[in-house]
């Protein structure tokens, strides 16, 4: 099986290295598509079918948690399983995102070891 894995973060950087660790992991990534705000991962992943949404919380334009608040009420996105990404390792916010359906956290800086483990508990990837 391969994936579509989206990737909504406003710096360049952050998603050239998930681009980069995703690759390095070996992991069946198909399609790995990008979006720099939360508007742009909304419609992205409103209109193609993603099987892992990594988002940044600090976004211009829309922040990752209006994002996920907005993809968790809309019946066709609201299974996409979300993986925030962030420096932001507020308790109070993580326990609010987990109630919209955020299935897992990852800190930056992060590991290639730590980025595998959250794929394939989510997906089952090996």
């Amino acid at each position: 099986m391969s994936y579509t894995v989206l990737t909504v973060d406003d710096s360049p950087m952050t998603r050239a290295m998930i681009r980069k660790t995703l690759q390095m992991t070996g992991l069946p990534v198909t399609q790995l598509l990008e979006a720099t705000n939360g508007n742009e991962g909304l419609e992205v992943a409103q209109a193609i079918r993603v099987d892992l949404l990594l988002a940044d919380l600090n976004m211009p334009v829309m922040d990752g948690v209006e994002m996920i608040r907005r993809l968790s009420a809309d019946p066709a996105s609201k299974s996409v399983p979300v993986v925030v990404i962030s420096a932001d390792s507020d308790e109070t916010r993580r326990a609010e995102l987990r109630g919209m359906g955020v299935r897992g956290f990852v800190s930056k800086p992060f590991t290639p070891e730590k980025l595998r483990e959250i794929f394939t508990s989510i997906l089952g990837a090996a």
